[in-house]
């Protein structure tokens, strides 16, 4: 069976978690005998068989970005000439599917990473190009043969959003995580040259600054942390300078009244990232939109305790009390997610990290607990078998 994957991102050039999906489910999909995965990606061009790469249009340089990621899609359905079935990931790649659909008569297969309608904060970002990303993503939702949702919680926002979807078009495949290359680094000497007492309790989080993944919160709630706690962001590409502007304030409010605030700004390679979560006493995942959240299994790999939002599909990846500690909220109905008492939020946020920190041996339990889950829920071979029938349901 040959099936073209479509995603915007792939190795190298990665930022999100649906690209670290992409890149595992190819993995595990090339391991089979009865899969020719072939990738088509934006970018420069990559060195790698089966792998096709398409860089932006010279003539829509200028144009919005929504614009030029459709630019990009029209070159890609061409390119999926002679291909079984399409499989494409988030908007940015889902009007290459659907175009590949009708133009080699070939089902489409889109996997539910994120919805526009529920992140409308992007207009923020895009202007205009958000409501093309829309109508982008509702037309290739509804015409689709298949869709595959991270989360049970991911399902029920595809039907809510797209209520014309056959909801026996829509199917649960979770998330996976590679439990080899995401395993405990013990590397002191490291973890203190990116700025980090490892002989200190810290707090992490590892995330791009965008509202979806409530690094403002965070911050807020940092400042209660008793003040041994070390805190520790890996937080970059913001989405707009106006937020980017938001984190920088709280991080100097933050430092002026607490020493141990380390911001690293830039991408890290996975094994300092690795060595950093391994020497954490929590991960912190205070997103207040996050289909299934992988960052919180790459640290449940690396036998870290995780504090999170209960929202959306976390609850499904982080046990309350067994992994870690999950933080109620009470969102806005609007799609933005928005904590309707965010002082609240950012409190009891602030006392469950505080719960864990404060007792090092439980969280080191957590963290064991949560490394045993991830390798007997989430192996990237199981999710690939459910994919693959999926597939099949349709051809």
């Amino acid at each position: 069976m040959r099936v073209d994957v479509l995603s915007r991102e792939y190795p190298p050039e990665v930022y999100g978690g649906a690209g670290v999906h992409v890149a595992e489910l190819v993995r595990a999909l090339r391991a089979r005998s009865d899969v020719e995965a072939r990738v088509h990606a934006f970018g420069a061009v990559r060195d790698e068989p089966l792998t096709s790469s398409y860089a932006d249009l010279s003539e829509l340089s200028g144009a919005n970005a929504a614009l030029r990621t459709l630019g990009v899609d029209l070159a890609i359905a061409d390119g999926c000439a002679g291909t079984e079935l399409v499989h494409s990931h988030t908007w940015y790649a889902n009007f290459a599917g659907h175009l590949a659909s009708l133009l080699h008569g070939v089902p489409h297969v889109v996997s539910a990473h994120s919805l526009e309608p529920l992140r409308p904060w992007k207009a923020e970002q895009l202007g205009g190009g958000y409501a093309i990303s829309s109508y982008v993503e509702k037309t290739s939702y509804e015409a689709a043969a298949a869709v595959i949702a991270v989360s049970a919680a991911m399902r029920d926002d595809v039907l809510a959003s797209y209520p014309s979807v056959d909801p026996a078009r829509v199917h649960v495949v979770h998330n996976g995580i590679d439990t080899a290359d995401w395993s405990p680094i013990v590397d002191p000497d490291r973890v203190r040259e990116l700025g980090v007492d490892p002989d200190r309790p810290s707090v992490v989080f590892v995330g791009r600054i965008t509202r979806q993944k409530g690094l403002p919160l965070f911050l807020r709630a940092c400042a209660e942390l008793p003040p041994e706690v070390q805190v520790v962001l890996c937080a970059g590409a913001p989405d707009t300078p106006e937020i980017m502007a938001e984190v920088e304030g709280l991080v100097a409010s933050l430092r002026a009244g607490r020493d141990g605030v380390v911001w690293i700004a830039e991408m890290l390679p996975r094994p300092d990232v690795v060595a950093l979560l391994t020497a954490a006493t929590v991960f912190a995942c205070p997103s207040i939109y996050e289909p299934l959240g992988i960052v919180n299994l790459e640290a449940m790999a690396c036998e870290t305790a995780v504090v999170a939002t209960a929202t959306g599909g976390i609850p499904e990846v982080v046990v309350h009390g067994e992994t870690g500690r999950l933080v109620p909220i009470l969102q806005a109905s609007d799609g933005t997610g928005t904590p309707l008492d965010p002082d609240q939020y950012v409190a009891d946020f602030a006392e469950a990290l505080i719960q864990v920190v404060s007792d090092p041996e439980r969280a080191a339990e957590m963290g064991r607990a949560g490394r045993s889950r991830a390798i007997a829920s989430f192996s990237w071979g199981a999710i690939a078998e459910h994919t693959v029938d999926v597939y099949r349901s349709v051809l």
